[in-house]
């Protein structure tokens, strides 16, 4: 390299000579807008293509061709080169003059939340919101309604059981004042002859059981109408037992998708179904107290064909079950159901701590305060926590 050569020029680094530069607008004073000098676009909201485009014709070009700062040299080479049309300009352009007169901007997706509906509108939603909280699930309420209905048939059918057994003939033949056999049977005779009657009652045997009983002079000791009337009575007693069973199977599901479903489902059901027994049972008795012998006939009448439960007082039925054995063991089932339904009726009573509310004597001693939480029941939550939400 040579003295003579010319000697490279360093680049202009005074930003005081360039005060279009981008990177030194805020050295610029601000106008009474609040915008810079170098920056009327930005403050506009206008376009970039549009920018560009009112930039071109304002930049002034000195008398010897060169731009004074390097912000003049960029629009003085776009607007030899032409700026290049963007896609979807028409499309832009028509956007931006459409939104530029309206200042509207899009609300977020949450806003709608924050406009209230008219007071009638809350009003009615409130109410349904009240009214869906009250009422309660159908399926609790069905098994509640099952189990106090089968509860006094499965007594029944139980007390009936404890009836028809060998000890409760026992018990008879040998209670003092129970009338004997004025045709030659002796308790020992009737136990005997008894227990074959009853066990009859309750086996899958056929009439034969009975009809091949014999005397001790070899005479039959059942007539055909006899056997005929235990096989209908048979027949009664079996599918009330049968009955019985299943209802017995029923109620343990009841009582199982009450315990998982409904908190004191299974109190209210067995205390409605005591009171239904205990209705039903003041009832009977007291039917069968004002005429036992039309109580009676009338009970055959519904389970017997007419003519077919009459004997004569030497026939062996007869004999064997007098007419007080039917008036004790009617007073032994109306006792047995009468002392279970009163002992479930005592046991269900839905007392404050059964319900799960707090005691009397404490919440007049806490006097309302504060302090001292609420014990609300299963019943009163769904109300409470509607009145809640409402709040």
């Amino acid at each position: 390299m040579s003295d003579k050569s010319p000697k490279p020029q360093e680049p202009d680094t005074d930003v005081h000579e360039d005060p279009n530069e981008p990177a030194f607008d805020w050295m610029k004073p601000k106008t009474s807008g609040g915008s810079t000098e170098a920056t009327p676009a930005a403050s506009t909201g206008a376009t970039p293509v549009a920018a560009k485009s009112a930039a071109t014709p304002s930049t002034a070009t000195p008398a010897n061709g060169q731009p004074e700062s390097r912000a003049d040299r960029k629009a003085a080479e776009a607007a030899d080169t032409g700026t290049e049309t963007p896609l979807f300009a028409d499309t832009l352009a028509e956007a931006s003059t459409t939104k530029a007169p309206s200042h509207y901007s899009e609300p977020l997706p949450t806003s709608a939340l924050q406009i209230r509906p008219p007071d009638d509108e809350v009003a009615r939603r409130n109410t349904e919101r009240e009214q869906a909280a009250k009422v309660k699930p159908i399926g609790p309420r069905i098994f509640q309604v099952l189990l106090a209905v089968f509860y006094p048939v499965i007594l029944l059918v139980l007390a009936v059981r404890a009836v028809t057994s060998p000890l409760f003939l026992w018990v008879e033949y040998n209670r003092p004042g129970f009338p004997g056999d004025g045709y030659g049977f002796s308790t020992d005779d009737r136990m005997t002859y008894g227990s074959y009657a009853v066990d009859y009652l309750s086996n899958w045997a056929g009439p034969r059981y009975l009809g091949g009983l014999v005397n001790l002079d070899g005479a039959k000791l059942f007539k055909d109408s006899e056997v005929a009337h235990m096989a209908d009575v048979k027949l009664v007693i079996l599918s009330s037992f049968g009955a019985g069973l299943l209802l017995i199977v029923l109620s343990i599901i009841a009582i199982v998708y009450l315990r998982k479903r409904s908190n004191g489902g299974v109190r209210r059901g067995l205390f409605a179904g005591s009171i239904v027994t205990l209705v039903i049972i003041i009832g009977l008795a007291v039917l069968a107290a004002l005429s036992w012998q039309q109580f009676f006939t009338e009970f055959h009448r519904i389970f017997f064909a007419n003519g077919t439960w009459t004997f004569s007082l030497d026939d062996t039925l007869i004999r064997l079950f007098p007419g007080q054995f039917w008036v004790d063991a009617g007073i032994v089932i109306g006792a047995l159901v009468f002392l279970a339904a009163t002992l479930t009726f005592i046991l269900t009573w839905p007392t404050r701590s059964r319900r799960g509310l707090e005691p009397k004597q404490a919440q007049e001693t806490a006097g309302g305060s504060e302090d001292t939480p609420e014990v609300v029941s299963e019943d009163d939550k769904a109300t409470k926590e509607a009145s809640d939400s409402k709040r």
